[in-house]
This record gives structure tokens, C-alpha cells and sequence, in this order.
């Protein structure tokens, strides 16, 4: 396997940084989409996420020079950060402040090859008020009206995914004409059949447990760690080690081909966020 993508994991210049990169390199690993690290703090004090998407960029930029791993970013507002400005500015003012970090990810989209998506965005992922579900929905659905207008896919974070909460994301796409293949669900379990994940694109958070069922299902969809690069949690969510491992002894364990393991590591990336792997 010459292709093999983290497709959901942060980086921090406090953290490991380059030298998780690397060990992902030495396991294998070729690609990572970086995702948007939560910067509130940065974000209240400019009143934009430009300062903390262009770090973002910088980081992935400094990655491809320095390891030679292909690195994107998908880029948006974080939705626990609505609760934030929420707290600090009132509702309105938050959520003026996460549609407007909406449309700066949608610029840099279009500036920038290395920026191939807008996330994560979506809800908390712990139970919040009714006010704060409808909010954070209104919110979505721009990104996703934002994410049709510029043919980009678009991140979810969410609470636990469920069949039942991916039919409910696939009917606010279809609403808008979004299509539903574009929306990539981030820490998804194997939720790989159609009839399980509506047409959702999932993210499987790649336990070797969830790997396994995975495989079985079938070969749609994406693998991630959701490595969060945290001093204070090493090696969580799955160390930047784990897709690789994973993606090698599930073919000499005879679980999958290499056929099966470039669908997921190529095929699909390069449809949903239009990018070349080679």
C-alpha cells in the first residue's frame, strides 16, 4: 500500500506535531487531512477564524515541507464554540460570529489547494438545551447551503451516530439539494450500509474492532484516528500509528485486498474532496 490517509486527526505546535507526523510516516502512512483544532480564545479576541484557519494552513503547509506527507485541512467553526460566544456575546451575536467563520472557510477553500473542506462543524457532542439544537441546526445547514454553493464537502461532528441521526443529517441535505454522499460523518462507528448510514460518508474512528466490522460490510468509507495531539492525553483519541497498522494486517490477515484498503485510502477521498492522491 503506497496510498494510506488519516482522514480526521489534529495537530498542535504544543504537542507532538512533526514528530507524530513521522511516526506516521514510519508506519506507513502517506496522507492526513488535518482537521480544524477548537482556538475560541483567538477567535473571541479577533471576532474571525481567520488567524486560527491560517495557522491551521501553516501548520499543514510546514508538515508537506518538512515530512514529505501530503497533508490537507478541512477548516471551520468548532460547534462547541458557538456555546462559548453564546456565553460571551448572546445568541445572536454567536451565532453571526459561526456563520461568518462559515464563509472564511469557504474563501480559503477557494484560495487554497490544501484547504479541501469545511469542518468540523455540526452540534455539541453532549446534551445541550432545545434553544441550543436549533441554533446550532441553523448554523449547519448554512454550512451546508455555503458547502452546495462551492461544491465542497463539509465535516460533522455530532453526538453519537446513529442510524437515526444519519437519516435525520440526510434529510436536511436533501431539503437544500446537498447531496448526502458529501457529507462526511467524523466519528462514525461502522455504520458502512447504505440502509445504516443513509448516504452519509463515514468516518470510521479505526479501532481494530470497528475495522473489522467494517470490512465485512463493505469498502465505503473513510478511516481516521481523531488524533488530538493533547500533551496532557498522549496517543489520544488513536495514535497517528493506528490507520497504517490497521490498514496492513487487515490485507495480510486476509480481511481485505489491497483493492478494497486503495477504495478507501484513494478512490473515495478523491471523489468526495476532489483531490489527487498520487
Amino acid at each position: 500500500m503506497d496510498i494510506i490517509l488519516d482522514n480526521h486527526m489534529h495537530l498542535r505546535r504544543d504537542g507532538r506535531f512533526l514528530e507524530a507526523v513521522k511516526e506516521f510516516k514510519r508506519y506507513g502512512g502517506t496522507h492526513l487531512i488535518i482537521a480544524q483544532y477548537p482556538m475560541p480564545s483567538l477567535v473571541i479576541r479577533e471576532k474571525s477564524y481567520m488567524k486560527a484557519y491560517q495557522e491551521t494552513l501553516s501548520i499543514a503547509r510546514e508538515v508537506r515541507e518538512k515530512t514529505d506527507v501530503k497533508a490537507f485541512v478541512t477548516i471551520g467553526p468548532y460547534p462547541v464554540d458557538y456555546l462559548h460566544f453564546k456565553d460571551r456575546f448572546g445568541r445572536e451575536e454567536a451565532k453571526r460570529l459561526m456563520r461568518k467563520g462559515m464563509e472564511e472557510a469557504v474563501k480559503l477553500c477557494e484560495e487554497s489547494d490544501i484547504c479541501v473542506g469545511i469542518g468540523e462543524i455540526g452540534r455539541p457532542h453532549f446534551e445541550v438545551g432545545k434553544e441550543d439544537i436549533e441554533d446550532s441546526n441553523e448554523i449547519m445547514l448554512y454550512g451546508f447551503e455555503l458547502a452546495k454553493e462551492h461544491d465542497l464537502p463539509v465535516v460533522l461532528h455530532t453526538e453519537k451516530t446513529t442510524p437515526e441521526l444519519c437519516k435525520e443529517l440526510a434529510t436536511m441535505a436533501d431539503r437544500i439539494g446537498f447531496p448526502r454522499e458529501k457529507i462526511v460523518k467524523h466519528f462514525s462507528p461502522p455504520l458502512i450500509h447504505e440502509h445504516e448510514n443513509h448516504g452519509l460518508t463515514p468516518s470510521l474512528l479505526s479501532t481494530w474492532r470497528n475495522v473489522i466490522e467494517a470490512v465485512k460490510k463493505g469498502n465505503r468509507f473513510l478511516m481516521e484516528t481523531d488524533y488530538i495531539d493533547d500533551p496532557k492525553r498522549p496517543g489520544a483519541v488513536l495514535s497517528l500509528r493506528t490507520v497504517p497498522r490497521y490498514t496492513r494486517r487487515v490485507i495480510e490477515e486476509g480481511l481485505a485486498d489491497e483493492e478494497t484498503m486503495y477504495r478507501i485510502h484513494r478512490d473515495l477521498p478523491e471523489k468526495i474532496y476532489g483531490i489527487e492522491m498520487e
